[in-house]
């Protein structure tokens, strides 16, 4: 499911810094105007809102015109201000992810100023046109297609869990380079896991149920099956780095495990995998596999949880060679409160990879990174879990808390976090998966009002040269500095640099590409503030 948005380019982020870079004047009197729902919150709405809040999307009521976010208005203010919607559980202050569907303060702050102004229209003829979605796959010639067959999701009060089992014919071990998930149902379908199984443990599974798939929770009940992708609304098809591949092994079955939510009424679900093949000849192959588990690596087990507590468990996992990651997927049950994983290479550098600090087993996700990341032998891999087994956990499964120990079922947890990796070289940090420093807005769309931090006057007594580079800048004030700080477009610090001095360079080769401001912060207690173009 997509928009009609196209891709954030270099030319529209230049545009955006030239903006920031030479009208900071301006854009402080633009931040006294009052957002108006035409030259403003629409295009917010339309980019970051209503790919799931449309009709027959998974958000549950629509967002695609004026009266509809005029009604939702004060829950569309509440929601972002908590940042609760859109749901992105990664930190980005602890590690920015590719394809963030995050909102940036500035947004956020647009949408509260449009509510505390009444919710004005503004000039409809200003305004973008409404976004259309439709089923269309982004991959749209796939080496395999199949599609469940058609599943009558029954009335409930409760979650439901199936799995259905998808035959590929694949008769030789190919490489998967491109994956899509199209729900046949939006307003149903909550989220999907997919496997491989060559074992034939899940085709069984199915023909023992009448109905079409068979129901499990944790996993898909397989001894063995192998974690291949993760979809969310949202979530666009999932492509591997150039060059690299995951191994669909020959005769395997493709299974996805589909997680309806309660219903008050009969639905219909047929959710169709798309899947692109690279061709034959030499793939380094990506596995994605649980390096660190509830059961071989875990440091403080066995993950047994008594009621009525908070407990925390770890697990570490040092490389028996180098390795490359480039996504990673946590995954607890309802019980998870955060789940926090990094690595520790050798010489002591902790390398952050992500952090869940409000973990929700609806919306977990493969999460790729921005350039892979490089673990050279002997480099460490931690993580930490913590579990709420209290009353004060609204999705305890037990009421009163009971204790839980590890298994697939609702009832039970575990401790996994998939990695997707490859056999490491440096040089692997130098692919680039995405650099935009905020999700291309529909149909290129932008807010009137300014986002980001205006510049200081009296900037003169602080330089910053060159003002667009790719590797590093150099700050040059007529006194001491104490700080250099970085901040991205959300106002978020990505950088934060002590020097005691009056000049430093500032390396920045690992950051995002894209428009950041520079804050100068002087002994003497006084701070100016710039803009630099990262390309």
């Amino acid at each position: 499911m997509r928009s009609a948005a196209e891709p954030l380019g270099h030319s529209r982020t230049l545009r955006l810094f030239q903006a920031l870079l030479l009208s900071s004047a301006p854009l402080i009197g633009l931040r006294a105007q009052t957002p108006t729902w035409s030259s403003d919150v629409a295009c917010i709405v339309f980019t970051h809102c209503a790919p799931c809040h449309h009709e027959g999307g998974p958000g549950h009521f629509n967002l695609t015109s004026y009266a509809d976010a005029n009604w939702w208005r004060n829950e569309m203010r509440d929601a972002t201000q908590a940042r609760f919607m859109p749901p992105w559980p990664p930190d980005p202050t602890y590690r920015s992810m590719a394809h963030e569907r995050t909102l940036t303060q500035a947004e956020i702050d647009i949408i509260a100023a449009w509510v505390q102004a009444g919710a004005p229209e503004g000039d409809i003829t200003e305004a973008p046109p409404a976004p259309v979605f439709t089923t269309n796959a982004e991959i749209v010639s796939p080496d395999i297609t199949s599609v469940m067959e058609d599943y009558t999701i029954p009335a409930s009060t409760a979650d439901n869990y199936r799995c259905f089992v998808l035959p590929v014919n694949n008769a030789t071990d190919r490489y998967i380079t491109g994956l899509e998930v199209i729900p046949g149902n939006r307003e149903m379908v909550h989220h999907v896991l997919v496997f491989q199984d060559n074992t034939g443990q899940a085709a069984a599974l199915d023909a023992a149920d009448i109905e079409p798939g068979y129901a499990s929770f944790g996993g898909i009940g397989v001894d063995g099956a192998k974690l291949v992708g993760v979809w969310a609304p949202g979530a666009s098809a999932y492509f591997t780095p150039p060059g690299m591949g995951i191994k669909l092994l020959a005769g395997s079955d493709i299974v996805i495990q589909v997680h309806y939510p309660a219903t008050s009424t009969v639905q219909v679900d047929s959710t169709r995998i798309n899947i692109r093949l690279a061709p034959p000849g030499f793939q380094r192959e990506i596995a994605l596999d649980p390096i660190l588990d509830h059961v071989v690596n875990i440091t403080d087990g066995p993950l047994i949880i008594a009621p009525n507590v908070v407990d925390t468990f770890h697990a570490a996992y040092t490389t028996p060679i180098p390795a490359t990651l480039t996504a990673v997927a946590p995954h607890s049950h309802l019980l998870g409160k955060s789940m926090r994983a990094w690595a520790e290479v050798p010489g002591g550098t902790v390398v952050p990879i992500i952090d869940i600090p409000r973990w929700d087993f609806r919306w977990q996700g493969l999460y790729s990174f921005r350039r892979p990341i490089y673990l050279p032998q002997g480099t460490t891999l931690h993580c930490e879990t913590v579990y709420d087994n209290t009353a004060d956990n609204p999705f305890n499964p037990n009421d009163p808390p009971n204790w839980v120990w590890l298994g697939e079922a609702t009832t039970n947890e575990m401790m996994l976090y998939y990695f997707a990796w490859t056999y490491g070289f440096p040089s692997d940090e130098s692919i680039v998966v995405d650099d935009s420093p905020h999700m291309a807005h529909y149909m290129d769309c932008t807010a009137d009002m300014s986002i980001g931090l205006p510049e200081t006057p009296g900037r003169s007594a602080v330089t910053v040269m060159p003002s667009c580079t790719s590797t590093h800048f150099t700050v040059q004030a007529n006194g001491s500095i104490q700080e250099v700080v970085l901040l991205d477009l959300s106002g978020r610090m990505v950088l934060d640099r002590k020097v005691d001095a009056p000049s430093a360079t500032i390396e920045v080769a690992s950051l995002a590409r894209g428009p950041y401001t520079v804050e100068v912060r002087m002994r003497s207690g006084s701070t100016f503030r710039t803009k630099v173009m990262l390309e």
